[in-house]
């Protein structure tokens, strides 16, 4: 046996080898513009432009993390990264792809993070995989995946049921796990909105060369009118983005549920609007540790009603409380009580201890429940109504910094 196996190992190394070697003799850089000639997929082109959009996506992320020095890395990175496609040794061992461009871009000379974000850009491969490394890792990881699930949503090449061929519920949860473990400041809704901003950006370029270079061949004299579509575009931009966010909330809803947290402590912390990934488990936890005091039934129970009344009130509601419009000593009782508590839950949110900050609300459940026992809302003096409604929706703002607690109610 052991004869046997060493007869088809030898050849095979002999032929990495020789496939490493002749590999070596041109630097990684030389080989992206081959990418030009390699379909991606037929609606968003090939893989160089592919790898155009990736670098401005890396360049928007990088400029966030870390300014102008990490934009500049990660841009050349993300133009290498897939460089190694085109190498012997990876058209012979595919799944060496990403390996062989950190050993190739080490023998060019390139720096080592350079080197470790070429690999660590399809990080993590599989649930459990390892995290990218570095700073530049993470910022031409997070492009890639991004790049992906921005342009097959695009194009409406979306997961159903058992199918995803172009693995986007892997993309999707690599980036949520790369945010969230390596602490990135990102809500879902700008790191999306930025980076599908950048592969805008990106492709107009490299539509405006392919029609440079038609008028050049002379393919083309005169450029189409595209004003009236660009309404529709924009429309259908809208909703692509749209449905992303909804898909990546729904796997970042089933990582958490796998965590251990049941589905209203994930519901009612998704619930926040422009929610720090990162910031998800503490305030879980603070979720949790909330829901067994004595006052959070009565208290959830009283945000949802309140969101119910604003959602119904037909007027908008004024930023301030106006204390001379306060009549009842039910509203006047939760006022001075909501500006006794809002500075405090405020600080506690700001510094970061969620936890603190939602049980500093304990105190609001005597006045809040004398306001609904006592309280007309919807009474026919319009200035009182708004002055109430006023009074609710600080309330409620105030309530629902950490998680919306009304997903709590029964």
């Amino acid at each position: 046996m052991i004869s046997g196996n060493e007869r088809v190992v030898r050849p095979r190394l002999a032929d990495a080898k020789f496939f490493f070697d002749q590999d070596r003799k041109k630097p990684l850089e030389s080989r992206v513009l081959g990418l030009a000639k390699v379909v991606y997929h037929n609606k968003l082109g090939t893989q160089g432009e592919r790898v155009q959009r990736v670098c401005a996506i890396a360049r928007a992320i990088g400029q966030q993390l870390g300014g102008d020095a990490l934009a500049q890395q990660a841009d050349q990175a993300a133009l290498l990264a897939k460089a190694d496609l085109l190498t012997d040794m990876v058209g012979e061992f595919p799944e060496l792809q990403g390996i062989m461009g950190r050993y190739y871009a080490l023998h060019d000379g390139l720096p080592q993070e350079i080197a470790e974000a070429i690999e660590d850009h399809y990080k993590p491969r599989f649930a459990g995989d390892e995290l990218p490394r570095s700073t530049t890792s993470i910022t031409v990881a997070l492009a890639d995946k991004l790049e992906t699930l921005i342009g097959m949503f695009k194009i409406n090449e979306i997961s159903t049921g058992d199918k995803d061929p172009f693995a986007l519920r892997r993309h999707a949860l690599g980036v949520l796990r790369i945010c969230m473990e390596h602490g990135l400041r990102f809500s879902l809704e700008k790191l999306v909105d930025d980076s599908s901003n950048a592969w805008d950006n990106a492709q107009a370029v490299a539509d405006n060369k392919k029609w440079s270079d038609r008028v050049q061949k002379g393919i083309t004299e005169q450029r189409p009118n595209l004003a009236p579509f660009h309404e529709s575009i924009s429309a259908q931009k809208e909703k692509a983005l749209q449905s992303l966010l909804g898909f990546m909330r729904d796997r970042f809803a089933v990582m958490l549920r796998d965590q251990g947290f049941s589905a209203n402590e994930v519901d009612a912390v998704l619930s926040v609007d422009s929610l720090v990934v990162a910031d998800a488990p503490k305030r879980l936890a603070a979720v949790r540790a909330f829901a067994v005091l004595p006052e959070a039934e009565s208290l959830a129970a009283a945000n949802k009603r309140v969101g119910n009344i604003l959602k119904k009130a037909e007027e908008a509601m004024e930023a301030k409380v106006d204390g001379k419009q306060l009549k009842e000593p039910a509203e006047i009782a939760l006022n001075e009580a909501l500006s006794s508590v809002k500075p405090e839950a405020d600080k506690l949110f700001e510094n970061g201890d969620y936890t603190a900050s939602l049980q500093a609300l304990a105190v609001l459940k005597a006045p809040v429940d004398d306001f609904f026992d006592n309280v007309m809302v919807n009474v026919e003096d319009p200035a009182l109504r708004a002055n109430r409604l006023a009074l609710l929706s600080q309330l409620h703002a105030t309530m629902n910094r950490v998680a919306d607690l009304s997903k709590l109610a029964g």
